[in-house]
């Protein structure tokens, strides 16, 4: 499940949602975020969902990070 075809997916999902930063979409793509939750998760990791992570806390949900990081470059630029 973490194959590059499995985050290409997420990529894809977020370019059809609206994303369109390259930067964003090639640092989404480079995050291995099945080290980031628990083994159990793993085969979710590249959902576009929010998981737990430990101690109450969750990964974000990719479109929401990558939809701020648009919104503040954009802003920038």
């Amino acid at each position: 499940m973490t194959s590059a075809r499995t985050r290409e997916r997420l990529v894809q999902r977020l370019v059809d949602n609206g994303i369109s930063n390259l930067q964003i979409l090639d640092r989404i793509r480079s995050v291995p975020r099945h080290l980031f939750v628990d083994e159990a998760l793993q085969s979710r990791a590249y959902e576009d969902s929010a998981l737990p992570i430990g101690y109450g806390q969750t990964i974000s949900q990719p479109y929401i990070v990558a939809l701020m990081t648009q919104a503040l470059l954009d802003g920038v630029n």
